[in-house]
Parts: C-alpha cells; structure tokens; sequence
C-alpha cells in the first residue's frame, strides 16, 4: 500500500499541473497587451473634412486588423500642428501610451507657414531621437508643397525629410500624398480648400506609408 502510494501521489500531481498549466498560459497570453502604433501628425492624419473613420490612419488600423497583426493604433494628430507642436507634445505621448512604433507626419504646417525649414528639421530629428531612446521604432512621412513653392523649396522640404530620416535611423515615406496631389485628377481628389485630401484619397495615402510600415510592424 505505501508503495502504491508514493506511486498514485507523484501522478495525481503532475496531472494537476497538466491540468493548470495550459490555463495558466491561455491568461498569460491572453493579459498580454498588443504593442502600440502611435500617429504624431497634422490634419491630414486627423481626419480633417471627413467622416469619422474615413482616414488613413483609421484605414491602417482596419488593415492591420484584417492581416492579423496584432497593433493598437493611437492617433495623437492635431489639425494645424507644427513639428514644434509636435515636438513638445510627444514625450508626453511616449510617457502615456508606451509605443512600439511612432509615425511622425508633420512639417506642412511649417512650410505654409513659411517657418525656417532648419527649425522643421531640428524638430522632427529631436522627435526622432526621443522616440527611438523610449524604445520606439520611427517612421518620418514627408510631404511636398503645391508647385508655386518652386522647385528648388521642394527639393529642400524633401531633402530635410530624407536626412532626418538617414541620420536618426527611422524609415521614410518621401511624400505621403504621392499619387494624390500629383495625380492628373488631383483636383478631384482635395476638399474645396484645395489642402486637405477627400476621403477617396486616404486609401491612396496609406498605400503610399504601407510599404515603409510593414517591415517595422513585424520586427516589433
């Protein structure tokens, strides 16, 4: 009897295991949080002129979902937003939502604003940098002005996108509205103010960002 005993006991336990283990790890995974996609950007990834769910960001967030890639996305854009704005903004952001990834898509504003083009890149490499020391992976998304800028003012707007985009490590999206404000209907494709994309540009704009995205989102 008591060698049955030893025996039974030792079984007994390790099927009590068996049976709690596999529980155990169905909580551990099912309490583990999705990483985070935070959008530090202007109006035109906040939707501005359009209905509620319409934009890029908010279609990025559908196909993520529809892919099976598991991201919470955080949309911080403000319509009207400098790379100053952004940039005192974003370790708030960073302190808050503990992103693994930061799209960073600002610098219009500055440029209709006529702001020195050194102060846009200042800013967008200084977000770049305090997004990467939290942890976060970067992508910059660069935008052109319409062509009575000249071309030597875009070649500049580009180059700063580009070199912040090289210097500080992140990935690059050299014009997130291309194939939209140069498209041969692009007046068809911008709300009356001749600024802001309507809603049939959006899916435009996120196939623009997707490839450059795609391979952070799978290195998180």
């Amino acid at each position: 009897m008591l060698h049955c005993s030893r025996v039974t006991v030792p079984i007994l336990a390790a099927g009590a295991l068996a049976l709690v283990l596999p529980g155990t790890a169905s909580l551990a995974l099912a309490a583990t949080p999705p990483p985070t996609l935070l959008v530090v950007g202007d109006s035109l990834s906040a939707e501005y002129g359009l209905q509620r769910g319409s934009g890029w960001v908010a279609l990025m967030e559908q196909r993520l979902a529809k892919q099976g890639l598991p991201w919470r996305v955080v949309n911080a854009s403000i319509s009207g937003e400098t790379s100053s704005g952004g940039r005192s903004r974003l370790q708030a952001l960073l302190t808050r939502h503990k992103p693994q990834l930061v799209i960073i898509e600002l610098g219009a504003n500055d440029a209709l604003r006529g702001l020195p083009l050194a102060m846009t890149q200042k800013n967008l490499a200084e977000m770049t940098r305090l997004a990467k020391a939290s942890g976060a992976q970067v992508l910059v998304a660069g935008i052109l002005m319409p062509p009575n800028y000249g071309r030597s003012y875009n070649e500049k707007l580009a180059g700063l996108f580009a070199t912040v985009a090289r210097t500080e490590g992140a990935a690059l999206v050299p014009f997130i509205l291309a194939g939209v404000a140069d498209a041969p209907n692009a007046d068809e494709l911008f709300q009356a103010d001749r600024i802001h994309p309507k809603a049939e540009a959006h899916p435009r704009m996120l196939d623009n960002v997707w490839p450059a995205l795609l391979p952070l989102l799978r290195l998180k």
